[in-house]
């Protein structure tokens, strides 16, 4: 019988395939115990922005991690520097833009207290109005993207629906939804609008209940709960080390806020209690959130049954633009009007700070004034950047899958973090 090619190849190529196998198993056992590196971001959903993650995994574990910022890096602090004090509101919007109306009033409280100035009662509470409806908008994307990136998708349409509302009064009141510059140096842009306090009431019934239904939503789901219970847990004193504030702080069990620390607006005035939890973990960052909400709701309850009446703004007729109507009719007030537009405030020379309890944290500001209408330095402290700072020490020993969970616990946006 005729014997064929194929056969008589056989046994080279078994043999072949024997070789080429022995060395697969020789490079295998070479690379065991080897550690992988792994980029997440800087555009990835679970980094909410332009953060990179440089994380090295041995297998699943993560066993190091570095968190690296500056993409969105835009150099707010120098911008300030060649600018008015009142041109720069519209930059504050950018910072945590999903709370531009609490970034306004931070920034001019801090260029207020440079110039000794304190506002009206009606100005005061027109702010803790507008700071309030901020962290309530704030927490309900925070929580809903949070609960998305855990596998929950319908709390966050719940979520949506309720910032729609807000950002119905925001229009109502500003004039615009998203970057809203209403606050001025001294006081407000305008009044509040006719009927705008009646829709804050409305809305202020209606969220009551979606919060209740989305906390049971979430609270005991087990699938919830499997993603975020002692997961990420931050002790009271790492938080403490790491500059942490706001909601992630008080969930290590520290119960600091700067509305009953550093009473700013007449805080004093209202009834709220500081939510806080002890045990640090994602689970407790979302229960402190969830409170947070319901406490807003009632200090918006209590701004509205004692808003008084009255100016909006700082009564100083050489700082402050005249108004409108005079600007059309009097040569004199056009001329004051085209001053301050162009020279800006006449600011004392000295150096202040002040951090105002923002919903991701202290959002403080520091000027160094030499005189005049432009700050020769302005510093910002944004609470995001403090809070990813721990990241090096959070993540590794846990597994890859729990990062969306701690990133979305730790709440952060990137536009404050990179400023």
């Amino acid at each position: 019988m005729a014997i064929t090619t194929t056969e008589l190849e056989a046994p080279d190529m078994a043999a072949r395939a024997a070789a080429a196998g022995e060395a697969y198993q020789a490079r295998t056992e070479d690379v065991i115990g080897e550690k992988m590196v792994l980029n997440i971001g800087p555009s990835h959903p679970a980094t909410h922005g332009v953060l990179r993650l440089i994380v090295e995994l041995d297998g699943e574990i993560i066993t190091k991690a570095e968190p690296d910022v500056g993409f969105l890096h835009r150099g707010d602090e120098k911008i300030a520097e060649t600018m008015h004090y009142n041109q720069f509101v519209p930059y504050t919007d950018r910072l945590d833009y999903l709370a531009p109306l609490a970034n306004n009033v931070a920034y001019a409280c801090a260029v207020e207290k440079l110039m000794g100035w304190e506002l009206p009662p009606r100005g005061q509470a027109i702010r803790v109005l507008c700071c309030e409806l901020a962290r309530i908008s704030a927490h309900l994307l925070g929580v809903g993207v949070y609960a998305m990136d855990v596998g929950a998708m319908t709390a966050f349409l719940y979520t949506f629906n309720e910032r729609e509302k807000i950002y119905n009064l925001c229009e109502q009141l500003t004039g615009a939804r998203f970057t809203t510059s209403y606050t001025r140096i001294g006081g407000m842009t305008r009044d509040l609008p006719p009927g705008f306090t009646d829709g804050v009431k409305k809305f202020l019934q209606e969220i009551g209940p979606v919060i209740d239904e989305m906390d049971a939503l979430l609270a005991k789901n087990k699938i919830f709960l499997d993603r975020t219970v002692d997961v990420g847990v931050i002790t009271k004193d790492q938080a403490i080390a790491f500059g942490f504030s706001g909601p992630n702080l008080r969930a290590s069990g520290v119960a600091h806020d700067l509305r009953k620390a550093r009473p700013y607006l007449g805080y004093e005035n209202y009834e709220f209690d500081i939510p806080m939890a002890e045990e640090g973990d994602c689970y407790s960052r979302y229960q402190v959130r969830m409170e947070e909400l319901r406490q807003s709701v009632r200090l918006l309850w209590q701004v509205l049954d004692k808003l008084p009446t009255g100016p909006i703004c700082v009564q100083d007729a050489k700082n402050i633009l005249p108004p409108k109507n005079k600007v059309a009719l009097s040569m004199e007030e056009l001329i004051h009007h085209f001053i301050i537009a162009t020279q800006g405030i006449n600011a004392p020379t000295g150096e202040v700070y002040f951090g105002a309890e923002n919903p991701k944290g202290e959002l403080g500001f520091f000027i160094h004034s030499k005189g005049g209408g432009v700050p020769h330095r302005l510093k910002i402290r944004s609470p995001s950047f403090c809070n990813l700072s721990i990241l090096s020490q959070l993540l590794p020993g846990h597994m890859m899958s729990d990062v969306p969970a701690i990133l979305g616990s730790l709440d952060f946006v990137m536009g404050e973090c990179d400023r």
